[in-house]
């Protein structure tokens, strides 16, 4: 029998769908930040306010882990290179010079690249629909990035081809994360892999810019207002509900909310940054959508038979 205080399963959907919409804004708000402050500064305020919000919500849940092996410190270390040190400065870096309405549709490719690294981490067979989900996927991606006017087509693709690595680093570390979850619970990995992945981009930014002073803090209130939103809602609480999904639903019910991500992202590019929607956006938005689909197809099926 089911506890009564447990969320429902629609309400647990109403949430994730929530967290959808705020991944998909978050894209906006991460490129007006990168106009106002250094994108290491960025990344390093967002990742900053995360942490101190995941700790918070692990030390009430009582749920910090205790005990690590070296192996699993190591593993811990190097998804936190790659999911936060190395994503966050491609991501950040990448927006820079990019859209983020192309940021947005580059994104969409997450699912895809995980579930090619799952595969070739845990040596499933590629069939041939993945295979054409991956170049179908990719493929829209070029499209979008090609379709930049010739004059401005080096930094912008630059900046897009930045924001695909950034893809790739995180579904890389996801792949290694996926060999830790036996072992630890999912959200002390979260905690453990922001911890460790802010730390070094803090270390960086010291590192390559003066000791920030009180005067490099005195920026606006709305982008104060921005690193809150970011770090708080969109980094650590939405990060905290997909978990949670995962446990309540599956994973295979939990993955098809992320194909929101990208239609919220667009719309709010658009709508908040007055950005200009081209056919090929469309043209690459329904190929990576659908090579997405192609391509965890069979990742989804598995889950949903464990």
């Amino acid at each position: 029998m089911s506890d009564p205080r447990e969320p429902s399963a629609a309400a647990t959907q109403a949430v994730l769908l929530l967290a959808m919409l705020i991944w998909g804004l978050n894209v906006t708000a991460v490129k007006l930040l990168t106009g106002e402050l250094s994108p290491l500064r960025v990344a390093s305020l967002r990742m900053g306010v995360a942490c101190i919000v995941l700790t918070a919500v692990l030390l009430w849940w009582r749920r910090l882990p205790r005990r690590l092996t070296g192996r699993q410190m190591a593993g811990l270390l190097v998804c936190g290179l790659l999911m936060v040190y190395a994503n966050q400065i491609l991501l950040t870096q990448g927006l820079l010079r990019s859209t983020a309405t192309n940021a947005a549709l580059i994104m969409a490719l997450s699912p895809l690249v995980s579930a090619l690294l799952a595969a070739v981490a845990f040596h499933e067979r590629l069939t041939a629909p993945r295979l054409a989900g991956l170049a179908l996927g990719f493929l829209g991606v070029a499209a979008v990035i090609l379709s930049h006017p010739l004059h401005s087509l080096s930094a912008a693709g630059a900046g897009d081809l930045l924001l695909v690595g950034a893809v790739i680093s995180f579904a890389a570390g996801g792949a290694l994360v996926q060999r830790l979850a036996g072992r630890l619970d999912a959200l002390a990995i979260s905690w453990a892999v922001y911890l460790i992945g802010t730390a070094l981009l803090i270390v960086h930014d010291l590192a390559t810019a003066p000791v920030p002073g009180f005067g490099d803090f005195a920026v606006g209130w709305r982008t104060w207002g921005l690193v809150l939103f970011s770090g708080v809602f969109a980094t650590a609480l939405s990060s905290i509900a997909w978990n949670q999904a995962i446990g309540r639903i599956g994973v295979a019910r939990t993955a098809v909310f992320f194909y929101w991500v990208p239609v919220f992202g667009v719309l709010g590019a658009v709508v908040l940054l007055g950005e200009r929607l081209t056919a090929w956006h469309l043209v690459g938005f329904v190929a990576v959508m659908l090579g997405t689909w192609l391509g965890t197809q069979r990742a989804r099926d598995a889950h949903a038979r464990a």
